[in-house]
């Protein structure tokens, strides 16, 4: 998402004690050409892989009506894609260790890029699914790997800015995305909006072939695998990080849920908004990058579980908002929706690098796991609402998930001190 990803900048730091600052002469520093080539190449790499994940989620209404589907059938499109994404995701990572991060980022996009065009094509929904299945496997790829490259090649003054427009990338593609296909899908159909987003990925993709230098600083590894389970043992002996994953679940499939069948009661009576303006919501986007960073800030001055718990708040007036029959306070309720759940994405994603200490590698992983698991389960759970009992009972079931998370927001905030507590082996283990 977008702003989905501040745990990730932890997603693959090696683990061990700090390395010394790395020279001038071997690692990328910002100014140069090597820079310009790197960032412009990674903030394309993320604008499309987030633009193909999320560009059929304002088509979903459209896909019920071109295929017979119902909503929450219509969902699996997107909910497939996240969910196999979260599970690859704990394997690319270890894949790249060994093959290199650049072989296999060109490679996840490249796939990606091929799979997204074929299913614009597609003439049945049981081959959609499928494609869309692929595309979660191969985008894999580029978010569990790209911040890795960064960490190992750039120079540490240059790494701010390099991660930052890495991330820029990932949010703007993001919204780019679904706003592309929106509007596009209203002028010309659905296919076309599929379409256009994989031409842009495919250039995105060339370009990230042509542009980004080679890893100099990769070393072959081996062996990780064998040893996650140990670590995640440990990750769950802690008394936080459980409910933090948890936090990470419940905030993401509230949120995925929302957009995913607000476009459906828009389109219909008594509003029948267009196509394109359902698309154009997806531009409040926007309140969540400024929400992740101030909120972020706020929770250094005031604590994390209290920011926490107000991020949570906001949701539920949002949502209390968003059950209303007007426009005015639907478009108060989506607003207040995403800047709660950037806000507490951000506030929990830290927490965890946090509290998980030297193995904050795993511990990022398993909360993009749980993450992007709450997209796909709880967005697909959410249809089934949708079906029974149209946009009230969608508002029902988020308002019920939002609830149990404030619930643990509260009790993190009482119980928990943000501090580091699991124990980590030494580095010779890792």
């Amino acid at each position: 998402m977008n702003g989905d990803t501040a745990a990730a900048l932890e997603r693959r730091i090696p683990p061990g004690p700090p390395t010394a600052t790395p020279t001038a002469a071997t690692h990328i520093e910002q100014g140069t050409p090597a820079f310009r080539r790197t960032a412009v190449a990674l903030f394309l790499a993320g604008f499309s892989t987030f633009g193909l994940l999320y560009t059929v989620q304002p088509l979903l209404p459209e896909f019920s009506r071109h295929f017979g589907v119902s909503a929450a059938n219509s969902a699996l499109a997107l909910s497939l894609s996240t969910g196999l994404l979260a599970v690859m995701m704990l394997i690319a990572g270890l894949v790249s260790d060994r093959v290199g991060r650049r072989n296999v980022m060109i490679t996840a996009l490249l796939a990606s890029t091929v799979l997204s065009a074929a299913s614009a094509l597609v003439t049945d929904w049981t081959t959609m699914l499928v494609l869309r299945a692929l595309l979660g496997v191969a985008l894999s790829g580029v978010p569990a790997v790209a911040m890795t490259y960064l960490v190992e090649e750039m120079d540490s003054r240059a790494m701010g800015l390099a991660m930052g427009l890495y991330i820029g990338g990932n949010a703007v593609g993001g919204m780019s995305g679904r706003l592309i296909a929106g509007i596009i899908a209203d002028h010309w159909g659905w296919r076309w909006g599929i379409g256009v987003v994989s031409l842009i990925a495919v250039a995105s993709t060339l370009l990230l072939w042509m542009q980004l230098p080679p890893s100099r600083h990769f070393q072959s590894r081996r062996g990780g695998l064998r040893q996650l389970p140990s670590r995640w043992r440990q990750l769950f002996a802690d008394p936080g990080l459980p409910w933090l994953f948890a936090t990470a679940f419940l905030l993401m499939g509230v949120f995925v849920t929302t957009y995913n069948y607000l476009g459906y009661h828009l389109l219909a009576p008594p509003y029948r908004l267009s196509q394109t303006v359902v698309g154009l919501i997806f531009s409040v986007y926007l309140v969540g990058t400024f929400s992740s960073a101030w909120m972020g800030q706020q929770a250094i001055r005031h604590g994390r579980g209290r920011v926490l718990s107000i991020s949570y708040a906001l949701i539920i007036a949002g949502i209390v908002l968003l059950v209303m029959p007007w426009l005015w306070t639907m478009a108060l309720g989506i607003a207040l929706v995403t800047f709660g759940f950037f806000g507490g994405h951000s506030v929990a994603s830290s927490w965890v690098g946090s509290r998980a200490g030297a193995i904050r590698a795993e511990a990022s992983a398993l909360y993009l796991f749980s993450y992007y698991l709450g997209s796909s389960v709880l967005g697909a759970v959410g249809g089934l609402a949708y079906t029974a009992w149209d946009w009230a009972g969608v508002c029902a079931f988020t308002g019920m998930l939002t609830m149990i998370g404030a619930g643990i927001a509260w009790s993190l905030w009482r119980r928990l001190p943000a501090v580091t507590t699991v124990q980590t082996p030494p580095a010779t283990a890792q």
